[in-house]
C-alpha cells in the first residue's frame, strides 16, 4: 500500500500563489494532481513522470508548474496567477506499476480556496 502525505493548501486571493507537497512512501512512476470542486466531477490537473514529463490541463497551462524531487518521491505544484475557478479540494494521484499491475492511489485531499 502507498501513502501519500498532502500539505500546502490554503486560503489566498486571487492573483496569489500556493505551493502543494505530495510525499510518497516509493517510488511511483507517475505523480499529480486532480481537483474537484463542489458539486462537480474531479478533473486532471497536471501529472509528471519519473522521466519528467508533464501533462496539464488547458485551464492551468502557463500558470501552474508541476516538478518532482525523486530522492524524496515528493511531487510539487507551484500554483501562481491563481484564480476563484481554482477553489477546490486538491487530491495528490500516484500511479504505481509493478508485474501485478498498475495501481492508483489518492492522498486525502488539500484544500485550496481563492477568494476574489
Amino acid at each position: 500500500q502507498v501513502q501519500l502525505v498532502e500539505s500546502g493548501g490554503g486560503l489566498v486571493q486571487a492573483g496569489g500563489s500556493l505551493r502543494l507537497s505530495c510525499a510518497a512512501s516509493e517510488s511511483i512512476f507517475s505523480m499529480g494532481w486532480y481537483r474537484q470542486a463542489p458539486g462537480k466531477q474531479r478533473e486532471f490537473v497536471a501529472t509528471i513522470t519519473t522521466g519528467g514529463r508533464t501533462n496539464y490541463a488547458d485551464s492551468v497551462k502557463g500558470r501552474f508548474t508541476i516538478s518532482r524531487d525523486d530522492a524524496k518521491n515528493t511531487v510539487y505544484l507551484q500554483m501562481n496567477s491563481l484564480e476563484p475557478g481554482d477553489t477546490g479540494v486538491y487530491y495528490c494521484y500516484a500511479d504505481k506499476r509493478s508485474r501485478y499491475g498498475s495501481f492508483d492511489y489518492w492522498g486525502q485531499g488539500t484544500q485550496v480556496t481563492v477568494s476574489s
